[in-house]
């Protein structure tokens, strides 16, 4: 603005309001002015005017618009045309780190300034609506029991103020102490039946307001103690069939090594078998000992007839010929026959009578098994 070269004006800078609140994403003007009281015979020559936040960042200096290089540059300017009295300053689509203190300081040449009247300060706040909370079930709703239903939300400025109540057709709203308007909780105590429904928690500020819900479900008996006790109970009988089964296994593995055992024990008071007398002979008395069986055992008895005694003749392990024995209990007589050559002789049974030989179809008939006798010499060696 041209004025003439002396000037007796005062200049002082004015402000709409120290506190602007603004909305998040919405536009923010911080009004500002400023006037000159007096009179002046003079025109002044250059007029500056500048906004802080809290560097510079808008000014218009020499005839110039200047808009400094910070975050603020693409969205900020003038409301109204410069130069002029006018000397408001807009903010597009406001966030909320934009809130602060903002400082607009006017000067003009040769006008007189009063101390601390050329600054016009505004505080700037950037609301911020509520996010979308989050509505929780603390506790086992059942009936008699005690639960606490929770909403919070993670965004807001200034923080959310909650309030819960109960959707019709059984409207319900809640008051202190029984709900917590800024923790966000509703208590409710002695559950029964029909105290079941939805219930809507609602997060709300001076920038907004965001719901959320929850569906409260009274049970009469506690679900989740129902399923554990069947699940502790399915596992107490698994365990129960583990055991028995595994008691079986083992009562059936010891007694099959007990009669193991049993079988392969080597008695401590068996006698041993003793040899016989005349296996400790000599050889040539063994051999005619062998003849001497096999003649006995040749002796053939005629079909269907019956041997004179019903015991039959032995041959001692001492290698005498013992015959059968005596009726009516009398002493049996010495039937030793002497020794030949230091071999027994066989005595011939005065009972057994001759028997014709038969014919071996005969004999097969009989169920006469051949045997096959080794022929003897004289001194009662085999041949």
């Amino acid at each position: 603005l041209p004025w003439a070269d002396v000037s007796l004006a005062v200049l002082e800078v004015h402000v709409g309001s120290s506190l602007v609140f603004c909305v998040e994403g919405q536009q923010a003007v911080l009004p500002a002015w400023y006037t000159r009281v007096g009179f002046s015979l003079a025109t002044p020559s250059r007029s500056e005017s500048m906004c802080f936040f809290p560097v510079q960042i808008l000014s218009y200096l020499g005839g110039k618009v200047k808009v400094e290089e910070t975050d603020l540059k693409p969205r900020i300017g003038f409301l109204h045309s410069v130069p002029g009295h006018n000397i408001s300053m807009f903010i597009n689509a406001t966030q909320e780190q934009d809130s602060g203190q903002y400082m607009c300081s006017v000067n003009m040449e040769d006008d007189t300034i009063r101390q601390g009247k050329d600054i016009g300060i505004i505080n700037l706040t950037v609301l911020v609506p509520p996010a979308v909370p989050t509505c929780q079930l603390h506790g086992n709703a059942v009936v008699g029991a005690n639960v606490t239903l929770m909403c919070s939300s993670k965004k807001g400025k200034p923080s959310p103020m909650y309030q819960w109540q109960r959707e019709p057709p059984t409207l319900q709203v809640f008051f202190p102490p029984a709900q917590d308007r800024a923790r966000g909780t509703l208590k409710l105590t002695n559950l029964t039946l029909e105290m079941s429904g939805v219930y809507v928690c609602r997060a709300e500020n001076q920038a907004g307001s965001k719901n959320c819900s929850i569906v409260l479900e009274v049970h009469s008996t506690s679900t989740k103690a129902v399923i554990a006790a069947a699940v502790l109970g399915s596992l107490g009988a698994l365990a129960t069939i583990i055991f028995i089964a595994q008691k079986v296994v083992g009562y059936r593995r010891r007694k099959r090594d007990s009669q193991e055992e049993g079988a392969n024990e080597i008695k401590e008071d068996a006698v041993a078998p003793k040899t016989p007398t005349w296996a400790r002979r000599p050889a040539s008395d063994t051999m005619s000992k062998t003849s001497t069986l096999s003649s006995i055992a040749g002796t053939r008895q005629p079909y269907g007839a019956r041997a004179p005694s019903d015991t039959a003749s032995i041959l001692t392990t001492t290698g005498s010929y013992r015959g059968p024995p005596p009726r009516g209990g009398g002493r049996p007589p010495n039937l030793s026959p002497p020794a030949v050559n230091g071999t027994p002789r066989r005595r011939q049974d005065p009972a057994a009578a001759p028997v014709a030989s038969l014919p071996p179809s005969s004999l097969a008939r009989a169920g006469a098994v051949p045997v096959m006798v080794p022929a003897q010499s004289r001194a009662g060696s085999l041949v």
